[in-house]
């Protein structure tokens, strides 16, 4: 038995052999992905992952398109309030380069970064040349609105891959249809990213409601690393933000064989309610209708009211 805990290699495969184009592909998938832990709490360890993803394209014109895209994705799905999280792992990775940090400090650098650990960063960094360990003790500070990358400009090195990080950092958060937030201690993937990353949160929705990013070498192993950008979400936590919401929005009506009331409930679905018409002998499992309004007669005539909560 085989199982996969994502999508995106085998995307990669059929964007290396399947298809074997040299200009830009544009793929989208779905299906079932199986995971060792849970995201979060609330999140199941079989999402059932979507996602999209554009091969061929190395600037940052094809990572703002999948951005894009995903926030239309999300209205499209009615998920209100979202807001994306940027980084990019070229910072940390041309500071610890041009300061020789060797692959174990490096490791243990990162996962202090990882768990917001200023103690064990501290500790880690504590033998590095002075300026290349003021400049990662200052990442975990580098949170917060656009204006975050202009102190970030004064405050790292002036290395050519961080201000080339930096310019497709500022060109993401001005054109994107959603409120950003830049993270350039965030190293979600670091060792799967090769640029621009990005997170998605939304108030329905526990944890993450969307990841990605830049993974240019993900085709590496097929034989055709290929520039290569795009995003993931679960199915599960979108309907299930979406249940909640419509949960909000259901009638209950009486079972009856009044044509008035009939009529009521045809006319309430031709404009998109969701009217539950209770059966006989459950009145005493109401609550489980989740409905926060009701159908009743009031002076010969069926009106919707909303329900008075106890």
């Amino acid at each position: 038995m085989v199982v996969r805990a994502d999508i995106t290699p085998q995307v990669a495969r059929i964007d290396a052999h399947l298809l074997n184009c040299m200009g830009v592909t544009r793929l989208c998938y779905a299906g079932s992905v199986l995971h060792t832990r849970p995201r979060g709490l609330e999140a199941t360890r079989e999402p059932l992952q979507i996602g999209a993803e554009i091969y061929g394209h190395d600037g940052i014109e094809s990572d703002l398109e999948i951005q894009r895209l995903l926030a239309s994705a999300l209205a499209v799905c009615g998920i209100a309030g979202a807001r994306l999280d940027i980084g990019h792992v070229a910072v940390f990775r041309a500071i610890c380069r041009h300061g020789q940090v060797g692959a174990e400090l490096e490791s243990a650098i990162y996962e202090g970064l990882a768990a917001k650990d200023l103690t064990a960063l501290r500790e880690a960094t504590r033998r590095l040349p002075g300026a290349t360990r003021k400049a990662l003790l200052s990442l975990p500070e580098l949170y917060g609105e656009a204006d975050v990358l202009d102190r970030a400009r004064r405050t790292l090195p002036d290395y050519p891959e961080i201000r080339m990080a930096l310019r497709d950092l500022k060109v993401l958060s001005r054109n994107v249809d959603l409120p950003v937030s830049v993270d350039l201690a965030d190293l979600r993937g670091y060792h799967y990213h090769s640029g621009a990353t990005f997170v998605a949160y939304a108030p329905a929705v526990s944890g993450a409601v969307a990841l990605g990013g830049r993974y240019d070498e993900v085709g590496k192993a097929f034989g055709r690393a290929r520039a290569a950008t795009g995003f993931s979400m679960d199915l599960r936590s979108l309907a299930g933000a979406l249940a909640d919401e419509d949960a909000a929005r259901r009638i209950r009506a009486p079972h009856s064989s009044d044509p008035e009331l009939a009529a009521v409930v045809r006319k309430l679905r031709s404009a998109g309610e969701i009217v539950v018409v209770e059966l006989p002998g459950h009145a005493a499992e109401r609550g489980e209708l989740a409905c926060d309004s009701e159908i009743v007669k009031r002076r010969g005539k069926w009106v919707v009211r909303r329900i008075a909560r106890v």
